[in-house]
């Protein structure tokens, strides 16, 4: 039986986790959740599903709605008082990194963005598994997440990561020549500039082939979120940024590849379905049987694979800035990116805009930073604040003309 954590419970990932989860009830235990607080009759739900000990609150003002949608749930249920244990709420900006420490086997990071970067070193911290769905937190904390982690500690849940991550299983890193990681192009795949301009949050956060959350699904619109991965994989398998290629694959069947030294190369194929990976990172590294549905090998098919449009979609190359450069430069290109899509989704700026607004908040900090200042946990948080403030002060700029 293995005991479990979940950060980010009512989001996508932390939903098909607990549903895999409650299909093997003999095999986990839930012992402690975490979410914002948005959804508080989801989380209820869960928390009283699950019979978890701990639940994790990080907006203190959702506390009441949560312990009224605990006694409305319970009474739905049919269970009058005494028939029942409510769990010990905590809350506030740190109530995740509480969770976190709650003694378990595996801790699920699927908070989205920079917020998960204090989770995943809490997490680490205790020693335990940490399965990583929160790559920001990796990518912004650089080696000092690489630095906390046990060899074997992290175990990647991006379906990209996931893939390289079996491909090399009793593999040696001096035989793998590059990584390959593929992106299915997003909902604009074939368009041009003057195409992207009129595009609507709607039309961004429909994805052809996987179901996420709105940001991540604006992220792989614009193909930052490949950009993250790019950076992601340099750092959890140790290969430098220009070894790490991106090609674009619709199907998504394919979820990455590695090149190997004699020519040979190991590809992962399923169904686009996060079942597979985050199973894998519950429970790594067994498999969990049935976690999802296998490819239909009796049903004909044609894998496509692409070169990647940099010129139209310039986010893989803006990371490849970031992350060579290192330090804090990626907590900049994510803080920004973030800071952007909660602009176009407000109407402020275009789908262009996006990234070209990371590009100039990347470029003026790689151009301003001190190669001698030391990287602490104190600088990311800085630079991160500071890309953030950036973003608006260019959008005033760009308001104002």
């Amino acid at each position: 039986m293995r005991r479990v954590v979940i950060l980010g419970s009512t989001g996508s990932v932390g939903v098909q986790a607990l549903e895999l989860i409650s299909e093997k009830p003999d095999e986990f235990d839930v012992v402690a959740l975490a979410a914002g607080g948005a959804n508080p009759q989801l989380l209820a739900e869960q928390a009283l599903d699950f019979k978890v000990e701990v639940l994790a609150i990080a907006r203190t003002t959702a506390v009441q709605d949560v312990q009224l949608a605990l006694y409305a749930a319970a009474q739905k249920r049919g269970w009058s008082e005494g028939e029942y244990s409510l769990p010990r709420i905590v809350a506030g900006p740190s109530a995740a990194e509480d969770a976190a420490r709650v003694p378990a086997d595996v801790v699920l990071n699927a908070i989205t963005g920079a917020v998960g970067l204090g989770p995943t070193l809490a997490a680490l911290e205790t020693g335990v598994t940490l399965a990583l769905a929160n790559k920001e937190s990796l990518i912004i904390g650089g080696a000092l997440v690489t630095g906390a982690a046990k060899p074997g500690q992290i175990v990647p849940v991006d379906s990209e990561h996931s893939a390289i991550a079996q491909a090399l299983r009793g593999e040696s890193m001096d035989d793998v020549k590059r990584l390959v990681v593929t992106a299915s192009g997003g909902p604009f795949r074939g368009w041009t500039r003057e195409e992207l301009e009129p595009v609507t949050p709607e039309q961004a956060a429909a994805h052809p082939t996987w179901d996420m959350g709105p940001v991540i699904t604006i992220n792989s619109a614009t193909l930052i979120n490949k950009g993250l991965e790019v950076i992601e994989a340099h750092l959890l398998f140790g290969l430098p940024m220009d070894r790490i290629d991106v090609v674009v694959h619709p199907s998504s069947v394919v979820h990455s590849m590695v090149e190997f030294i004699d020519g040979s190369t190991m590809v992962q194929a399923s169904p686009p379905d996060m079942r597979l990976p985050i199973a894998l990172g519950l429970d790594w590294p067994r498999r969990i049987s049935g976690a999802s549905s296998p490819c239909d090998w009796t049903d004909p098919v044609t894998w496509e694979f692409f070169p990647l449009d940099e010129e139209t979609f310039p986010a893989v190359a803006l990371a490849r800035t970031a992350g060579a450069f290192g330090r804090t430069a990626p907590a900049v290109y994510n803080a920004a990116n973030e800071a952007c899509v909660a602009a176009f989704m407000a109407g402020t700026i275009s789908f262009p805009d996006i990234v070209d607004l990371v590009g100039q908040v990347v470029a003026n900090h790689i151009e301003t930073a001190d190669p001698a200042s030391a990287f602490t946990l104190e600088s990311v948080l800085l630079a991160d604040k500071q890309a953030r403030a950036a973003v608006e002060v260019l959008i005033a700029d760009g308001a104002n003309r």
